[in-house]
C-alpha cells in the first residue's frame, strides 16, 4: 500500500519474492516508509484543516528475532523504545487489519520533525507504521469512496487535520460524517514558503488540550465559520491578501495564549514583516507563518528578495524580545504525503519499474 498521491488513489501496492521477477501482492521483509511533517489547525481550520510541510520522517521496519526500537534525531532522548512507541501502535492496527499476528521487527527511526512542538510527530509515527506495517504484509486497502488508510488513522488520532495531509500531502480539510472521515484537498499555488518558529520548550497535546472549554460562544463559533470559508476561498483563488483574517482564530488560540506567550508577538511580527498570515502551529508551542516569492531554489534569489528570511528575522527577533528561545525552520508546503522509499523483496519487476523520490527503483 502506498497511499502517494493525495487524490484518492492508491499508486503502489505490496508483493513479491525475492529470486526472479516479483508479484505485486505478498509479504515482504523490510521496507521504508517516509512521512511529512504537517501543520494543523491552520489558522480559523481548528481541528479540521492541515498542511503537510517539507520536512521527513524516514521508518524503516525489518522482520528480526529481537524487537527492537532505534532512534536517530529529533526527539531520540524522549521517545519510548517500546511497544508504546506509536510507529508500534501504527503496526499493530495494520496487522490486525490483515488478520495477522505482528511479528517480531526491528524498528529504525529517523527523525527529522521536531517533537512535541506542533508539528505532527505523533501523526507521522502513526501514519508510517500503518504503511509500513500494510506493506510488510502485503494487505491492500481500498481507497476510491472509502479511504480506508484515513479511518484507520483516525481512529488512533482522533481527528484529521494532522494524519490527512501526513497521508496525502498538501492542504487537507478533514470531515466526520458520523460513521466515517473525509478529506478533500485544497488547491495551493506555487512559490509558498513556510517559516516555523520553534521554542526549545516542549508541549504535549493533552497538556495544550485541557485548558479547551467544552462550549464555545456563538459569535466565537461564527468568527472561526466564516473565516474558514474564506481560507479555503483565499487558496483557491490566490488571493494571499485574505489570508491574514482567514488565519484569526477565537476557538483556541486565546485559550492557549498563556501556555504560548510569544504567539501574538510573533504572529504579529510576522505579519508586520509582509507576511500572508501567522497561527499556532497545531497546539502549539511553534508559531507557523506562510509566505510567498520563491522562484526556483530560493538560494539563487538575492536574500533582500526572499520574503520568507525577512519574516524569519523579525520573528526571532520579536522572540527575544519576549524571552523566547528557539530556532527557525524555513520550508515549503508539500503536495506530497506518506511513501513507499524502498522495501524487500522490491515492488519493481523486469516490466515494471516503480520509482522513489530518489529517483531509484522501488
Amino acid at each position: 500500500m502506498e497511499p502517494t498521491n493525495g487524490t484518492g488513489t492508491s499508486t503502489g501496492s505490496g508483493g513479491g519474492s525475492s529470486s526472479g521477477p516479483t508479484r505485486r501482492t505478498g509479504e515482504r521483509q523490510s521496507v521504508t516508509v517516509r512521512v511529512p511533517a504537517t501543520s494543523a489547525n491552520v489558522g480559523s481550520g481548528f481541528d479540521c484543516i492541515g498542511l503537510a510541510l517539507d520536512i521527513w520522517n524516514d521508518l524503516t521496519v525489518e522482520r528480526s528475532d529481537v524487537f527492537e526500537i532505534a532512534i536517530d534525531g529529533e526527539g531520540a532522548e524522549r521517545l519510548p523504545r517500546d511497544e508504546s512507541n506509536l510507529v508500534v501502535t501504527g503496526m499493530r492496527a495494520a496487522f490486525k487489519t490483515a488478520g495477522k499476528p505482528v511479528p517480531t521487527l526491528k524498528y529504525t527511526c529517523v527523525n527529522r520533525i521536531p517533537f512535541a512542538r506542533g508539528l505532527g510527530s505523533s501523526s507521522a509515527a502513526i501514519v508510517s507504521g500503518l504503511v509500513a506495517g500494510l506493506v510488510l504484509t502485503g494487505h491492500e486497502l481500498p481507497v476510491e469512496g472509502e479511504e480506508a488508510l484515513l479511518q484507520l488513522a483516525c481512529g488512533i488520532e482522533g481527528h484529521p487535520d494532522n494524519v490527512a495531509p501526513a497521508i496525502y500531502g498538501g492542504l487537507q480539510i478533514g470531515v466526520h460524517t458520523g460513521d466515517r472521515w473525509y478529506t478533500s484537498r485544497i488547491q495551493m499555488g506555487p512559490g509558498l514558503q513556510a517559516v516555523l518558529f520553534l521554542p526549545d520548550h516542549i508541549l504535549e497535546t493533552s497538556a495544550a488540550r485541557a485548558v479547551l472549554p467544552d462550549k464555545v460562544p456563538r459569535k466565537d463559533a461564527i468568527f472561526n465559520v466564516s473565516r474558514a470559508a474564506l481560507l479555503a476561498n483565499a487558496f483557491a483563488t490566490g488571493n494571499m491578501k485574505e489570508l491574514q483574517m482567514a488565519m484569526e482564530d477565537s476557538l483556541h488560540q486565546p485559550y492557549r495564549a498563556a501556555q504560548n506567550p510569544h504567539l501574538y508577538p510573533l504572529v504579529a511580527a510576522a505579519i508586520k514583516a509582509g507576511s500572508h498570515g501567522a497561527c499556532l502551529s497545531g497546539a502549539g508551542p511553534a508559531i507557523f507563518a506562510l509566505t510567498s516569492g520563491a522562484k526556483g531554489d530560493i538560494y539563487s534569489q538575492r536574500k533582500g528578495e526572499r520574503a520568507e528570511q525577512i519574516v524569519a528575522d523579525c520573528m526571532l527577533k520579536a522572540a527575544e524580545e519576549t524571552n523566547a528561545k528557539g530556532r527557525i525552520f524555513i520550508t515549503s508546503p508539500t503536495e506530497r504525503g506518506a511513501h513507499v522509499v524502498s522495501a524487500d523483496p522490491p515492488f519493481s519487476d523486469l516490466r515494471v519499474l516503480h520509482f522513489s523520490t530518489a529517483g531509484t527503483p522501488l
